[in-house]
């Protein structure tokens, strides 16, 4: 190691930029762990389509095993990043630090459009919820406006501020999950075990693609919240444990209804589709109980699109902090503090993909989504290796062969999610990933041409570090430090 590196490893951890110092950090443990499980989760509502596609014990499989191989890695890795960097940004910052500005903006753009194409799935499966009460909006200008207004509305919601949207994430979780509770408890005394081993009906081909998207879909985004480090209380000590109890706590919520109610209702596979644990419910329980359950749908949604939305817009605030697009992007709210102008660029797009159909968001988002992960796992891998004295409050107690397998297992799945993408998929994210290069060498021109003003890239504690006679390095095109 060069005495150059000597000197980056014992850089203080990054907190936040100056632009944010003085902001008061507001997310305490108990709003942060429900934020995360909404980025996530939000309930059970929309695994049914496991069933349909693979049957019920493949499905069953999936969501007991995905969690150990999928989520604990991605969250683990979040812990470990978030807390050594613990800023706005999260993985953008991480790819920066790795691999240089490129990496940085790609990663930021592949984050940035999967996060809100797959927002856009969250007002279409409240409508699809609510038209079941309400056929008038199962098609047409009518579900349209719906649609088109509920994703207003919300994203007004998240412009008042994290606080807010916190503590409503809380309430929305209880009042959401507690019809499962009740599901669970009431189809007992109906349930027959050996449903759960059914391989699914006869004559009735898997749809491994649609399978494996809704796992992904269901279970992906951990390291969301990482976007949201700059405004967490005692980030080193409170994101571990937030990350902790939200990963138990969202398999918890998706296995033991999918259990529950496979055991206690016998219909066609066909029917699982999106919506069917609703239906279910009023067989098992009566139509007060579906009721109440498509309410809670609809909430859910709510919950995910607000802490998704926040972790987008963030992402935007972050990233013009540490310089990779224009400093007026991280604009902040006079009257709540928010990224007004993260928010609304965000919403903008989620309303110019809300036309899709639901399968083709959540494939489109997942593709995106995975070209990110990769590389979120190299620049894990990467920095260990390159800073391995870097301070991290929380470590995965894992040497680095062991942290290559650890990431080995999650990126197989990545690849295959990727191969078994459709042409369309292929060819949204084919353009999106040109457009985020040629947005990268655009941006570049800007900083050259000096259009626009631009963050310098230097945190708080390498601009008191360099004031102390410390040296910063810089990256290689010397815009950014690397850390």
């Amino acid at each position: 190691m060069t005495q150059q590196e000597e000197k980056e490893e014992q850089l203080p951890s990054v907190s936040t930029s100056r632009n944010t110092a003085k902001i008061p950090k507001k997310l305490t443990l108990v709003p942060l762990i429900f934020l995360i499980y909404f980025e996530v989760a939000g309930g059970p509502y929309g695994e049914e389509t496991a069933v349909q596609a693979a049957g019920p014990l493949i499905a069953l499989l999936g969501f007991l095993i995905f969690p150990f191989i999928w989520c604990a890695p991605e969250a683990l890795i979040t812990a470990e990043l978030s807390t050594a960097y613990p800023g706005n940004g999260g993985f953008v910052l991480w790819a920066e630090r790795a691999f240089g500005p490129f990496m940085g903006s790609l990663m930021g753009t592949w984050k940035f459009l999967s996060s809100v194409i797959n927002i856009a799935s969250f007002p279409v499966l409240s409508i699809d919820y609510i038209q079941k009460l309400f056929p008038v909006f199962s098609s047409g200008w009518p579900r349209h406006v719906a649609i088109v207004g509920s994703t207003l509305a919300l994203s007004f919601l998240n412009y008042t501020g994290l606080t807010i949207v916190g503590y409503t994430a809380v309430l929305l979780a209880l009042v959401s999950l507690f019809p499962f509770v009740l599901l669970s408890v009431i189809a007992i005394p109906n349930i027959k075990p050996h449903r759960w081993l059914s391989l699914g009906q006869k004559g009735v081909s898997r749809d491994w693609n649609l399978y494996f998207n809704t796992l992904f879909w269901n279970l992906n985004y951990w390291d969301n919240v990482s976007t949201l480090a700059g405004e967490v209380d005692k980030p080193q000590k409170t994101l571990p444990l937030a990350l902790l109890v939200s990963v138990i706590f969202t398999w918890v919520s998706y296995i033991i209804p999918l259990f529950a109610v496979i055991g206690a209702v016998s219909v066609d596979q066909s029917q699982w589709e999106t919506g069917f644990l609703a239906q279910a419910a009023e067989i098992i329980a009566g139509k007060w109980l579906k009721i109440w359950m498509e309410v809670g749908a609809v909430l859910s949604s709510v919950g995910l699109f607000e802490a998704q939305l926040s972790s987008s817009a963030y992402q935007v605030l972050g990233m013009a902090e540490i310089g990779i697009i224009p400093r007026f992007f991280g604009v902040r709210s006079k009257w709540f503090n928010t990224p007004w102008l993260g928010i609304l660029i965000s919403m903008v797009i989620v309303l110019g993909v809300s036309c899709m159909e639901f399968n083709d968001i959540i494939s489109s988002a997942n593709l995106l989504y995975s070209l990110g992960m990769l590389l979120e796992f190299a620049s894990f891998l990467w920095l260990r290796w390159k800073s391995p004295n870097l301070k991290r409050p929380f470590r995965i107690p894992l040497k680095l062969p062991l942290l290559v397998v650890m990431c080995l297992v999650p990126s197989g799945f990545l690849v295959l999610i990727m191969v078994i993408a459709t042409k369309t998929v292929y060819l949204i994210n084919g353009v999106m990933t040109l457009a985020g290069i040629g947005f990268f060498y655009f941006i570049k021109l800007c900083k050259t041409k000096k259009w626009v003003e631009f963050s310098d890239g230097r945190l708080e504690e390498e601009v008191e570090d360099e004031g102390r006679g410390g040296a910063v390095e810089t990256s290689r095109d010397g815009s950014f430090p690397v850390g």
